[in-house]
């Protein structure tokens, strides 16, 4: 018997939305628990750190802040397939909705102190939050992307039809309307 591939989750900045659609997948989750071992996500472990050797990674969400930009460069160091998983993975989407602002110092202001009840002030303690970058990036724009499953979220059905072939060593072929959409 050959060994499981490795799968990993990341959620970068985004709303968690394509994580929850992997519960989606119901009864295949059991099937899929056979043919990976989860070594990393959000949702299904304890794992702190980003393993070595990962077969696939699907990475949710825009790059938005320092943490997301330093866990995406150790999942593309260690990941062999990267799969820009959902539409803020792939454009930045709502994320991304921050941009036209023109860089991190709006962005707060706007948060913490013009909509603020009265008693807001700006979080500058070092370490208080991760550095915003200058804008919300989508993930092939910092990092090689091998494969790309847009949604949001992606439908289970179009999570599956990524996952089986990838998990057979096979590319997937998203086709038509009901694969390939966005939102």
């Amino acid at each position: 018997m050959s060994r499981r591939q490795r799968l990993a989750t990341v959620w970068l900045a985004g709303c968690s939305g394509c994580h929850m659609s992997l519960f989606d997948l119901d009864l295949w989750l059991l099937e899929l628990a056979e043919l990976a071992e989860i070594v990393y996500s959000p949702v299904a472990s304890d794992v702190k750190h980003y393993p070595t050797d990962v077969d696939i990674a699907l990475v949710e969400g825009a790059v938005a802040t320092s943490d997301n930009l330093a866990l995406l460069r150790q999942v593309r160091a260690n990941t062999t397939t990267l799969v820009s998983f959902g539409d803020c993975a792939l454009s930045a989407n709502v994320t991304g909705l921050r941009n036209p602002l023109g860089g991190p110092e709006p962005v707060l202001r706007r948060a913490y102190l013009e909509l603020a009840d009265g008693s807001g002030q700006l979080p500058w303690a070092p370490g208080l939050l991760p550095e915003l970058l200058e804008r919300a990036l989508p993930v092939h724009e910092l990092v090689p992307v091998e494969v790309y499953l847009p949604g949001c979220p992606p439908s289970a059905d179009r999570i599956r039809a990524v996952l089986e072939p990838l998990l057979r060593g096979q590319r997937p072929q998203l086709r038509g309307p009901e694969q390939l959409r966005f939102g």
